[in-house]
């Protein structure tokens, strides 16, 4: 039996009673092997437990197998899940996955890519700081905008306008008629699409006739700001205070659920708290937080589909949000 350590693309091949070359092929995902000789190169790699060496084949083609993501904050657990999917599937396609924070700026940003592109990556993904195209990009280069769409590059988003409308729909079911909405900094489309899909939807029953009203305030996407805010309309007396705070996005709820606490308000019995993408800690958090979930998996899915040509590049894809009902809102004590 051929020792586990020695073993190489030529004993794969000579099991496999193929080329080395064929071994190569496969090994480097080429649609032109035929199944057969593709099922039996891949079961001889199995009887061998061949690993292959991914640096020394990429340094002879010239080419690294990379895929590069350029997330605004990597400290945003929406970025980190969405980066944890994306290297998971990259690596079962033998690719790794380089990452790089542009800060929200679109210069560094521009720096960030070239830096990437230097390693020749097969595509690079980028949650983009702007909604415009800031910076040159190579003919061949691969690009695809994640999460915010950009002018001029296909994108894999969620519809944030229509997906902000659920979390009013639900307050407003559950009887809540005046709603504070935490939105996040109007220079990313985001936070302008779910502002106005949000909005838009008070407008529309306010057209049917309903009570309910919405007053909107502004900062970044974080905790501090969540909770700021939160402070500010929390502290107004009760008869002119909002009975629930919908934010745009999780960090913000988590900082309002942290205010209210403080200020010895109950969640969801004083205040109703509603929050956007369902990162890890809104199940974590007590009260459980009620939220709007982006589908995480789904838009890594189509993101390296595209990628490795199973589906089409160039097109936009939205994704639909889906509302997550936790414990973080309730009836209004007033209903």
């Amino acid at each position: 039996m051929i020792e586990k350590q020695k073993i190489t693309i030529k004993d794969v091949a000579l099991r496999a009673g193929v080329s080395v070359g064929t071994v190569s092929r496969v090994l480097g995902q080429n649609a032109t092997v035929k199944r057969n000789i593709l099922e039996r190169v891949q079961r001889a790699i199995a009887e061998l437990d061949y690993r292959p060496n991914l640096a020394a084949r990429a340094l002879r083609a010239n080419q690294v197998n990379v895929i590069g993501l350029i997330v605004p904050d990597i400290t945003n657990p929406f970025f980190a899940q969405l980066a944890n999917e994306l290297e998971r599937l990259a690596s079962d396609k033998g690719h790794a996955l380089i990452l790089s924070s542009s800060h929200n700026d679109a210069a560094h940003e521009a720096r960030q890519l070239a830096a990437i592109l230097e390693h020749k990556p097969r595509a690079v993904l980028l949650v983009p700081a702007d909604d415009k195209q800031n910076f040159p990009l190579p003919k061949k280069a691969m690009l695809l905008a994640l999460d915010r769409r950009m002018t001029g590059t296909p994108s894999v988003t969620t519809d944030q306008g229509a997906s902000a409308a659920l979390a009013v729909e639900h307050l407003v079911s559950l009887g809540h008629q005046r709603i504070a909405y935490i939105g996040g900094p109007t220079q990313t489309v985001n936070a302008r699409e779910r502002e106005a899909g949000f909005l838009d939807r008070i407008a529309q029953l306010q057209g049917k006739g309903a009570t309910v009203t919405a007053e909107v305030f502004r900062g970044k996407f974080d905790f501090a700001s969540g909770e700021q805010i939160a402070r500010e309309i929390l502290s107004r007396p009760e008869p002119a205070r909002a009975t629930a705070i919908a934010a745009a996005s999780d960090q913000q709820a988590i900082g309002a659920v942290r205010a209210a606490r403080d200020m010895g308000l109950g969640v969801p019995q004083d205040i109703s708290i509603i929050g956007f993408d369902d990162i890890v800690l809104a199940h974590l958090i007590v009260p459980r937080l009620t939220t709007i979930r982006q589908p995480v998996i789904e838009m890594a899915e189509e993101a390296m589909g595209r990628i490795f040509g199973a589906t089409e590049f160039e097109n936009d894809q939205r994704f639909m949000g889906e509302l997550v009902v936790r414990d973080s809102t309730a009836s209004p004590r007033t209903a």
